[in-house]
């Protein structure tokens, strides 16, 4: 296997890893104005990914960076392309970040619903945008001969990619339901085991729709055996969560989210970025960076990946108790 291939696949890992732990957290806070009956209550919620979303984030970053060394074609033509939508996903993580520390930095309700406001559009906003960014990745945009992007801002919100975005929405939503199930208890964990059960249903069908509209852009044999396992296990996550089994429903979801994101990219392969016209296509091979980096690269990942992975785990594992209204201090 080439480098390129190899570094094609972590790339894919690496985007399975950020949907599936940003995932939950940009569920749990769109789900703030709708599973929590007080300040109290979104405060429970707010904690239950307080110690881990900026960890999460580090995925974004670390495939930015993957990205840009091994594949600088397609990260120069798809940042400069998608250049607003990437622009208003930076910012509404940033809002989202900013909201995260400034909340309860003031004795005030206005000042906390400001913030829960801005935690909200920040969980909603990437949630939908990024359904919408990989749908047009796959369906191929409008490339010239140099592999720039050549069409508008509005020839990006195709029929496709607006269901992609509806895709991602609701599988995050219904995630971030099964993480509070998991980590919450008294009502709050009630409430979103009953959510997540209905919103599981409502994801599930989308998901199917979304994976068998993909396959029309470049689907293989490979791609709709993994799409038809991703909805499986999607069913499974329901199943489980229907009948109480918090941790079982996770790992469902989280397996299924993965696995959505890896048919995708394997409906994308060989292309990286398809042209509407094939001929300009961005693929593994013209868009790679020289095979002197990609070794480099490689090297730098064995060595330092797995410290990153330990690292994170340990903070997961620190963090695993469920919460609930008792563990927030009267007045905070």
């Amino acid at each position: 296997m080439d480098l390129t291939d190899v570094w094609f696949a972590a790339i894919a890992v690496l985007w399975m890893g950020y949907f599936i732990l940003e995932g939950f957290d940009f569920g749990v806070g769109a789900l703030l104005p709708v599973l929590a009956s007080g300040d109290t209550e979104r405060r429970v919620m707010i904690n239950t990914i307080g110690p881990v979303w900026d960890g999460n984030e580090v995925w974004l970053i670390t495939v930015g960076a993957a990205m840009f060394a091994a594949f600088p074609e397609w990260y120069a033509t798809l940042f400069s392309g998608f250049y607003l939508p990437m622009l208003v996903i930076l910012l509404t993580l940033i809002v989202r970040g900013v909201a995260f520390e400034y909340r309860a930095k003031r004795d005030s309700v206005r000042w906390r619903q400001g913030w829960d406001r801005c935690l909200i559009a920040g969980s909603i906003v990437p949630a939908v945008l990024w359904g919408v960014a990989f749908g047009n990745i796959v369906r191929g945009v409008e490339l010239d001969t140099r592999h720039e992007y050549v069409g508008s801002f509005w020839d990006l919100l195709n029929p496709y990619a607006l269901l992609g975005g509806l895709t991602t929405l609701a599988l995050f939503v219904t995630h971030g339901a099964i993480f509070l199930a998991l980590k919450t208890e008294g009502e709050i964990r009630v409430r979103a085991g009953a959510l997540a059960l209905k919103a599981g249903v409502v994801a599930g069908a989308l998901v199917a729709g979304f994976l068998v509209w993909s396959q029309f852009h470049g689907g293989s044999a490979v791609s709709i055996a993994l799409g038809v396992v991703a909805v499986v296990v999607w069913v499974l996550a329901v199943a489980a969560i229907a009948v109480g089994r918090e941790g079982w429903a996770f790992t469902a979801s989280a397996v299924a989210i993965g696995l959505v994101t890896v048919t995708l990219f394997a409906v994308l392969y060989p292309n990286v970025l398809p042209a509407v016209d094939p001929a300009n296509s961005l693929t593994t091979t013209n868009a790679a960076a020289t095979a002197k980096t990609l070794r480099i690269m490689t090297w730098v990942a064995v060595l330092f990946l797995p410290l990153v992975l330990i690292y994170q785990s340990w903070t997961y594992w620190v963090f695993r108790r469920r919460i609930g209204v008792r563990n927030i201090p009267a007045g905070h």
